[in-house]
């Protein structure tokens, strides 16, 4: 089911009723109705994958139980590693079996070896990267003694469908999302408010700047090969908003949707756009997902510690391992690959972790080193992008080609109709003017503290906004695909 489709307006009003009226005196019961709701809103998509969520579910609930019950380090380890086997056993097969394959039976024929074997062209279940991460945090904290198991089956089951982070995210973690549903929850009419205005700015980022994006993204992308420099490189700056925009809007969705239920899920996104420098972006872009591979890969193989060469193999393999993440193919690992690269010389000179505060913080504008800094880690991310967006390496390849050529320094191209293309470049101007002017905020809507009269006001024009220059096309999000 599709945030942005005519089935949720009713499903989420319906869900929250029986939440809050019906179910609201019984913990039990109202976990119990989550973990159906969210069975319907995933089943909606292809109820056949139901079943790999249930699995996952029982697997590790029982595991969990079992790490703490065993005394012998030698069972825990392999309970543990069972956990990691199986749920990444899944991802292996659905995500990524035909991928090796097709890779492995080229690298054969390259020595003039004919070996076949056959594909299983699988669907990929939507939201498995996404739940499978989030069931493995569970067991390895219950491991290493950092959360307690469990004994609450319906807690759990919440904690790993929870319908409006399951298909996309937030990756949440078991320390912070499970305790939620251990223990009673209050309506907050304050905590609702918010999460209806963060929902409204992540249709607002979704419907308004990131499907308008997508109509010309898509053109420029398709036509690459007869296009000017100049217009290839505003493609992949368009795709740049299309894919932030895309991508936290649906978080910002969840997340509000999660603050209706009394249910407070991590950010997300953090105006990743201002950021000064590569490493800058990576604490700011898909926190999640970057958090998740610090805890749970980048730590355990020794982080920034040991010598350079450790610490560049380290870099390396978690920005490999992210690439792979986002799909079975050469492009994401190249992509993880060159972001590997823009991050090591501020590793190796240990300025990776500079500006760990806002940009410009207390003041309107940023200062001329600033506005390079940020300028120049926009731009290498943009080119980063191109290959995160073309179907192949050599369309990638090609793509770049022709914008670093002298047609660079012609006009873009405009896409009929002109007058709408131009009502995307201002509203992405307006977006980007928002986000600024609200970047200490943990979502650029936040205006809880503005009067009343005020806030109506800025709600209407955005609504107004979102009729008028939406698309309702019902068009997935990006990261469904991952």
């Amino acid at each position: 089911m599709l945030f942005n489709s005519i089935d949720f307006a009713v499903f989420l009003p319906i869900v929250f009723i029986l939440y809050w009226f019906v179910f609201s005196k019984s913990l039990k019961y109202q976990n119990l109705l989550v973990v159906a709701a969210s069975y319907v809103f995933y089943g909606w998509w292809d109820w056949r994958f139901l079943g790999l969520i249930v699995f996952s579910t029982v697997l590790d609930f029982f595991i969990g139980r079992g790490l703490e019950k065993v005394q012998s380090e030698l069972n825990r380890k392999l309970l543990l590693y069972t956990s990691i086997a199986v749920n990444l056993g899944f991802l292996g097969v659905f995500k990524y079996y035909d991928f090796f394959v097709s890779n492995f039976i080229s690298a054969f024929s390259f020595f003039g070896f004919d070996i076949s074997a056959g594909s299983l062209n699988i669907i990929l279940p939507v939201g498995i990267s996404f739940y499978t991460f989030q069931t493995l945090s569970y067991s390895i904290d219950v491991y290493r003694g950092k959360l307690k198991h469990t004994d609450d089956f319906f807690a759990f089951s919440a904690f790993v469908c929870f319908f409006p982070q399951l298909v996309a995210g937030p990756i949440e973690r078991a320390t912070n999302l499970l305790p939620q549903f251990l223990k009673d929850r209050k309506f907050s009419y304050e905590q609702a408010s918010e999460g209806m205005r963060q929902i409204l700015w992540g249709f607002f980022k979704k419907v308004v700047i990131a499907d308008n994006c997508a109509i010309y993204v898509n053109q420029i992308f398709d036509q690459s090969g007869s296009l000017s420099g100049s217009t290839l490189l505003m493609g992949a700056v368009l795709f740049a908003f299309q894919i932030y925009c895309d991508f936290s809007g649906y978080s910002d969705i969840a997340i509000g949707t999660s603050r209706l239920f009394g249910i407070k899920l991590k950010q997300n996104f953090a105006y990743p756009y201002f950021s000064r420098n590569i490493g800058e972006f990576w604490r700011r872009w898909h926190i999640s997902l970057s958090t998740w591979f610090r805890d749970y890969l980048y730590i355990p193989l020794g982080g920034s510690k040991g010598g350079a060469w450790n610490r560049v193999r380290n870099v390396f393999i978690i920005f490999l391992v992210s690439g792979l993440w986002h799909g079975a193919s050469w492009n994401f690992i190249i992509w993880g690959g060159l972001n590997a690269l823009y991050f090591l010389p501020l590793m190796l000179a240990k300025k990776n972790r500079t500006h760990l505060n806002i940009v410009a913080e207390g003041m309107v504008f940023p200062t001329f080193k600033e506005v390079l800094s940020i300028g120049g880690t926009f731009f290498i991310t943009v080119i980063a992008w191109v290959f995160f967006r073309a179907d192949t390496v050599g369309d990638s390849i090609q793509y770049l080609n022709g914008i670093f050529s002298l047609s660079l320094f012609t006009t873009p191209d405009f896409f009929t109709p002109k007058v709408f293309m131009l009502y995307t470049y201002l509203l992405i101007l307006l977006f980007v003017v928002i986000e600024w002017l609200q970047r200490d905020k943990k979502f650029a809507l936040s205006i809880g503290h503005l009067k009343r009269p005020v806030r109506w006001m800025v709600y209407t024009v955005v609504i107004y906004v979102i009729i008028t220059f939406g698309q309702f096309s019902e068009s997935e999000f990006i990261y469904f695909q991952f």
